[in-house]
């Protein structure tokens, strides 16, 4: 059994990262540490997690849990790990980071969209991509894996395999990305609240959003050309899920059957990835609770234009979910392993 701790447990990617490791043959939870609640018990702050989770929540002390655990999830807020992370890694404990504190590898970038103090550049230039399909080889021999955010996530498996074909201009990519309330964390906001969400949906961060750099290195990375991209987020009154649509113009003449023929090729090994049939486009739902992320596909003939519709659960596929995917590279163990659990519908 791998021993694994979870710091960040009082929030939601902390506790979904909780409910699926439950399920997972292969690891104990040995630890659960947050510093806002320390000395709470988790199922004060979740009821749901009654004789599930028995645990009480502890305050970060590094020595006592480097030597209890062999991995450590952190589903802390952006700028925490990069401070507690580095010790642990002295320690040889493995680290999954959940927050984007070592997703660009230029921390200047870092500094400018998150608007803190970027980590050391030898640990961004040492921590390992974590969007599992693409980086898998080097997923497997990391230390320090940088988990891809929600947004990026959906959008690069939804754009990679028509950019690696080189069959859609780089530079006319657009995204209109629309996200769950969940998202937005657990701390209360009057944005956040039940009368400023129900029946509304509303664009926030426009040209701002911390996700346009990390979107834009994974797209430079693909296709070796610089890119730009036009990206609006909206929130919209739902609890979980993410929903892309992206748009880029075809630099080849093309059908949409072709289109979908090589999206099932190019992920034809890859059991999270699931790619529609003609005419079918995935919705939200059909991916909640789950580490799927679901892609439809139209070729727009008049505009020559294709469409891309690209959906996942922003706290498991987006975020917990991803994580243990990326646990079970770095293990060899099976990637479904703990994660082969159906959608929940309705």
């Amino acid at each position: 059994m791998v021993k694994v701790g979870v710091i960040g447990a009082n929030g939601y990617g902390g506790v979904e990262l909780l409910r699926l490791l439950k399920q997972h043959p292969l690891v104990s939870v040995e630890k659960v540490i947050s510093h806002s609640t320390q000395g709470c018990k988790l199922t004060e702050q979740y009821p749901h997690l009654n004789d599930v989770f028995e645990m009480t929540l502890e305050k970060i002390d590094i020595e006592e849990i480097a030597s209890n655990v062999d991995l450590l999830f952190f589903a802390t807020p952006s700028g925490v790990s990069k401070e507690i992370i580095p010790p642990f890694l002295e320690r040889k404990v493995k680290c999954i980071d959940l927050s984007g504190d070592f997703r660009l590898k230029d921390g200047l970038l870092y500094e400018k969209w998150y608007k803190n103090t970027q980590a050391k550049n030898e640990l961004l230039q040492n921590a390992t991509y974590g969007l599992t399909e693409l980086f898998r080889s080097e997923i497997k021999n990391g230390h320090l894996i940088a988990n891809p955010g929600c947004y990026p996530t959906a959008t690069i498996l939804g754009v990679y395999p028509a950019l690696k074909a080189k069959w859609i201009d780089q530079k006319s990519i657009i995204i209109d990305g629309k996200s769950g309330i969940s998202g937005a964390g657990r701390n209360a906001s009057i944005g956040n609240i039940f009368a400023e969400i129900n029946e509304n949906m509303k664009a926030y961060k426009i040209g701002l959003h911390q996700h346009i750099p990390e979107i834009e290195q994974l797209l430079n990375v693909i296709s070796g050309e610089e890119a730009r991209i036009s990206f609006t987020t909206h929130l919209v009154p739902m609890t979980r899920g993410i929903m892309c649509t992206i748009y880029g113009d075809l630099k080849v003449t093309i059908s949409t059957q072709k289109m979908i023929d090589l999206y099932k090729e190019t992920y034809k090994d890859e059991y999270f990835v699931r790619i529609r049939s003609a005419n079918e486009w995935p919705a939200t739902k059909e991916v909640t609770g789950s580490n799927f992320c679901d892609i439809g596909l139209r070729v727009d003939e008049r505009t020559n234009r294709l469409v891309i519709v690209s959906v996942i659960d922003n706290l498991v596929k987006g975020a917990a979910g991803q994580a243990i995917q990326n646990m079970n590279v770095i293990n060899a163990w099976h990637e479904k392993t703990g994660l082969a659990n159906v959608p929940l519908y309705p």
